[in-house]
């Protein structure tokens, strides 16, 4: 029956083996490339630890060697460690194209990664603020402007000469509308006349409406 206090979040198993292998697993800083079958000697070491699984030691293992910080130690001309530090053999070659390699693509996808959710982000900002615009006014239909009420129609009619005389109410034609005013002089076929407004203008009988 196995323990209940094993660890089984990997976080807490590489800082375990941090702890336990403070040589061998570095926490901070530079790493140096493993010994080839480390695993295996790890699992031996730690068989009778209630801790630590095999199968999640193997899966921090993983994690361990492919971080980029692991990956940017894996240089030409650096000595594999064991479990005490140890050094025991230089890398070959191939392992360090592999690892850059390695590198490289998890660089390059975590960059596309970064680059998509930032679109997406973008994309999200943007549906927002359209969500947030008011709906475009529609056009309100335009008021009918009031029919103007036709002027008061008028019966005036001509005025004779010799039935004017001075002080008589009268309608000068002035326009299309005639204006009111008295008459203030006749001169023979001229007739002087004070409008309402207070303006004298002197126009012919001809003008003159009764």
């Amino acid at each position: 029956m196995e323990s209940t206090d094993k660890l089984t979040d990997t976080n807490a198993i590489l800082a375990y083996l941090y702890e336990t292998f403070p040589l061998c697993f570095i926490a901070e800083g530079e790493t140096k490339p493993l010994k080839i079958g480390l695993f295996q000697e790890l699992a031996e070491r730690l068989a009778d630890d209630s801790k630590v699984s095999k199968t999640q030691l193997r899966i921090a293992l993983r994690r361990y060697t492919s971080s980029w910080r692991y990956l940017k130690g894996v240089k030409a001309g650096v000595q594999r460690i064991d479990l005490e530090g140890k050094e025991c053999g230089e890398l070959e070659q191939e392992h360090v194209d592999h690892a850059q390699l390695t590198l490289k693509e998890s660089q390059e996808k975590a960059k596309a990664k970064r680059v998509a959710k930032a679109a997406a982000t973008r994309k999200e900002v943007q549906a927002a603020k359209q969500a947030k615009k008011p709906a475009p006014k529609r056009a309100q239909p335009e008021a009918k402007k009031p029919a103007k009420e036709p002027a008061p129609v008028v019966n005036l009619t001509p005025a004779v000469l010799n039935e004017l005389k001075q002080n008589q109410r009268v309608s000068v034609k002035l326009g299309k509308l005639p204006v009111s005013g008295v008459i203030v002089d006749i001169k023979r076929n001229d007739v002087q006349v004070q409008l309402d407004s207070g303006l004298t203008i002197k126009v012919s009988v001809d003008h003159i409406m009764l």
